[in-house]
């Protein structure tokens, strides 16, 4: 028996769906706010004004979208056609020109904030957390075709903020950025220049996802566990 005034299962769930909609809507949205809020407070930690920690945040997103180019080289791709019987003719590999950038927001600018932190940090404990992120990023990286470099997320930071504060004590935050934005750069990217032909993209950006990309991530990471 249906009481008059009451909603029905069903139509309850028919009104809640504006609300879940809503809500899927501004996920998005309270991720962003929150992660703004993360950097900028990991920023203040490492020395900056509020007003200078929301500058290098809104100009690490504006480079987000800006690519430099930096190399171009000659790659094989070899595609093989999805017919039947394809396996009884050769098809010659393709040549393609592959170009390997650096993005701005995710690579540049973690790495000359990182530079300019370099003066007030400790420099032995950060040679040495750097040193280790560096190892161990490059120890965990891989190759995926088609994706690019993968690294374990939660790596670099848990490494450099445990390097920093067995290291530099009372400093550090600076040493974990440094030490998690560089680590990265150069474990999982630079010192493996040598492979990114393999991923068979024709182009290649080294921080490609901006404030979203490892190397912008890991900085801010740590330096927030370790501040």
């Amino acid at each position: 028996m249906q009481i008059p005034g009451r909603l029905t299962g069903g139509d309850a769930v028919f009104g809640l769906l504006p609300m879940i909609l809503i809500f899927i809507l501004l996920l998005p949205a309270f991720f962003f706010l929150f992660y703004f809020n993360i950097a900028a407070i990991s920023f203040t930690k490492l020395g900056l004004s509020p007003q200078g920690a929301m500058l290098l945040f809104v100009f690490s997103l504006l480079g987000s979208v800006i690519n430099i180019p930096v190399s171009k080289h000659k790659i094989i791709v070899e595609e093989k056609p999805e017919m039947i019987f394809s396996f009884l003719f050769y098809y010659p590999p393709r040549v393609r020109h592959q170009v390997i950038a650096v993005n701005v927001g995710g690579a540049v600018i973690p790495t000359v904030f990182a530079l300019y932190l370099l003066g007030r940090a400790p420099l032995i404990p950060t040679l040495i957390s750097t040193a280790i992120v560096t190892l161990a990023s490059h120890a965990m990286a891989r190759v995926v075709p088609g994706v690019g470099i993968s690294l374990p997320a939660f790596i670099p930071p848990l490494v450099a903020v445990g390097s920093a504060l067995l290291l530099a004590g009372e400093s550090a935050a600076p040493v974990a950025y440094i030490a998690g934005s560089l680590g990265t750069l150069i474990g999982a990217d630079l010192l493996n220049l040598n492979k990114i032909k393999n991923i068979g993209a024709q182009v290649v950006s080294i921080g490609g996802a901006g404030v979203y990309d490892g190397i912008f991530l890991v900085g801010v990471i740590a330096a927030f566990l370790a501040a």
